[in-house]
């Protein structure tokens, strides 16, 4: 048994020094794809008013209600999602 310590204590230190490279946060997908960018999609941008996405992009084709505190409310767009906290766009994300 005694023998057996410094193995588990190695093993530990090797598996705790590993990266977690096979995971992969959301934020890092949302990240990659701006508001506006190169692909010359225009999207909402952080801070717009839920009236004032649907004055400039219309109608969404399905608007999720809102869940969790704070309330987020998803926006489902033929292009793109628009997140919202509250009345205000959180993030908008570009569909692949």
């Amino acid at each position: 048994m005694k023998a057996l310590i410094p193995f588990l204590v190695t093993a530990a230190a090797l598996t705790a020094s590993l990266p977690a490279s096979a995971d992969v946060l959301l934020i890092e997908a949302i990240q990659q794809a701006p508001a506006n960018s190169s692909s010359g999609l225009a999207r909402p941008t952080n801070g717009q008013s839920m009236d004032r996405v649907r004055q400039r992009f219309g109608n969404p084709i399905q608007e999720i209600p809102a869940v969790g505190d704070p309330p987020i409310t998803r926006w489902n767009y033929d292009q793109f999602t628009v997140y919202f906290e509250h009345n205000l766009v959180i993030n908008s994300v570009v569909h692949r």
